[in-house]
């Protein structure tokens, strides 16, 4: 297979981007563990969750598009950690990436930009819990310092078995 080169360009995710995004989650819902969504969305039961991830803050949401396409190659989130208020300087970051989209550097860009925009929030940590096994979403994580904190043992079940989520944090 030839080596694609893409012109990728990141930016806030836009509420014309719903439909794409709510595909691309819900092709991780039907086919995969990484995330414990058991059903899949309709675009308009995604749309809270686009509106609670504005353009600035501490809670963002940054899609990757093909430059010539505008097709979204993934996005990735800052989210709140917990709803109680003492929480309001951690996130919970998260990376998706349309499934033809991987080993492209696409996750890296992702993060580099959500990082650089987070610098500027009174943001402390943030979290990621990986399900397990995922070798690439750990090897992401700990190239932007992540640390792995723990492991929560058979924490969700899908596909008729357990799985285990790994937390890892990083001071921001």
């Amino acid at each position: 297979m030839p080596s694609e080169r893409t012109e990728v360009l990141v930016r806030p995710g836009v509420e014309a981007d719903l439909e794409a995004l709510t595909a691309l989650y819900n092709h991780y819902v039907r086919e995969t563990s990484i995330t414990f969504d058991t059903a899949v969305f309709t675009s308009e039961e995604r749309r809270p969750w686009l509106l609670s991830h504005p353009e600035d803050g501490p809670h963002r949401l940054m899609v990757a598009t093909d430059t010539d396409t505008q097709e979204i190659l993934g996005y990735v989130t800052s989210s709140p950690f917990r709803a109680k208020r003492a929480y309001d300087t951690s996130v919970e970051v998260t990376v998706y990436l349309a499934p033809h989209a991987g080993r492209r550097g696409i996750g890296t860009l992702l993060y580099k930009n959500l990082f650089e925009a987070l610098a500027t929030e009174d943001v402390h940590r943030a979290y990621a819990g990986i399900a397990q096994p995922n070798e690439a979403s750990t090897r992401l994580h700990e190239r932007f310092g992540f640390r792995y904190v723990g492991t929560y043992r058979e924490v969700g079940r899908k596909f008729g078995r357990y799985w285990d989520v790994a937390w890892y944090e990083k001071e921001l």
